[in-house]
């Protein structure tokens, strides 16, 4: 089994990285801040317009190590990587089953069926613990049951994420019950992207980018091209196949997101309203959003396809692995990642 290795997430505004050896080391000026091993991490992500030397970009690369730049808001700019994982004839099976409407359907259908299935494993888990949640809550548990009959039998993609977005819609305005802390600054009406309307907005994406990061590392080393994809469509500079695969795992971004407002980890001072209207948060609601991130990352779940005890941290590589095996056709079927705890 892979092992869980750190993500070095870099978010001190004008610092920049260098090489030491075998270390990254992250300066300010003439200031260290700190230095990292780079056998102890698996990847680097950078906001705030953080530098890196070309021979820290050699050292990641050497080592099988991303290195990823993003805005402040968490939106994708780079990433570096070295030599391509795995082999042609896998990416050549990928990009074929993505030109089949009938292959490209099916594990599609099993992705939106794994995330309706966690969706609705959150809203009931909240409600139980809040049953005053009551009546959104209920209701968009009954949207995601049958939604779920309804994808079964789905065999055109148009469809699928037609039913798919009405579900999340129902989704979003039951996880705004769900928000039981400052709700006058924090609560979730809509989805808004580009730019996020509402601070939980701001806070979701900000989420969804490190996970989207995540996925796209992991399709990554097992050899599979994340701007390839089944559901989303191909469009330059989208990572449609990280985004197709990503959809089982939102559910564990917004626990985080409901989280870290419900317990009263960020305010809504941690937020800033730029001119066009959008939020975004500062960067010390980021490094406790982060610190949150990586501590679900550990927690242990058991999967139930390998039958181990695994961090939650390694379920994308673990999903990546099997939707690698169904493209090669070693799996009748891709199974996706079903959450239980």
């Amino acid at each position: 089994m892979r092992q869980l290795l750190n993500t070095l997430y870099i978010t001190t505004p004008d610092s920049h990285l260098r090489k030491d050896g075998t270390n990254i080391v992250i300066m300010k000026g003439q200031e260290k801040l700190g230095s990292v091993p780079i056998h102890n991490i698996q990847q680097v992500v950078c906001f705030n317009q953080v530098g890196a030397t070309p021979g820290v970009m050699g050292l990641c690369c050497d080592n099988n190590v991303s290195l990823t730049f993003m805005t402040p808001t968490g939106r994708f700019v780079a990433t570096v990587n070295g030599g391509v994982k795995g082999n042609v004839l896998l990416r050549r099976a990928q990009f074929r089953l993505a030109d089949d409407p009938n292959a490209s359907i099916t594990i599609s259908r099993n992705m939106i069926q794994g995330k309706l299935l966690n969706c609705r494993f959150l809203l009931k888990k909240g409600l139980s613990n809040h049953p005053e949640s009551g009546g959104q809550v209920t209701e968009a548990i009954r949207v995601l049951t049958e939604s779920l009959d309804e994808v079964g039998e789905i065999d055109n993609a148009g469809q699928l994420r037609s039913i798919e977005g009405n579900a999340a819609r129902s989704y979003f305005h039951a996880i705004d019950s769900l928000i039981l802390k400052d709700h006058d600054h924090f609560f979730m009406k809509e989805r808004s992207r580009r730019p996020p309307k509402d601070r939980f907005n701001a806070l979701l994406s900000f989420l969804y980018a490190l996970l989207t990061n995540d996925v796209s590392s992991s399709l990554q080393s097992v050899g599979l091209d994340p701007y390839v994809g089944f559901l989303h469509t191909d469009r330059p500079g989208r990572p449609s196949l990280a985004l197709d695969l990503m959809e089982e795992f939102r559910p564990l971004a917004d626990r985080v997101a409901l989280r870290v407002v419900n317990l009263g980890m960020v305010s809504s001072d941690g937020f800033l309203h730029d001119e066009g209207g959008g939020f975004m948060m500062d960067d010390g609601a980021r490094r406790i959003v982060i610190s949150e991130w990586q501590e679900m990352k550990n927690r242990v779940f058991h999967h139930p396809v390998i039958d181990e005890e695994v961090s939650l941290g390694l379920v994308p590589f673990i999903q990546s692995n099997l939707l690698a095996r169904c493209i090669r056709g070693e799996l009748d079927g891709y199974p996706p990642f079903v959450y239980r705890r």
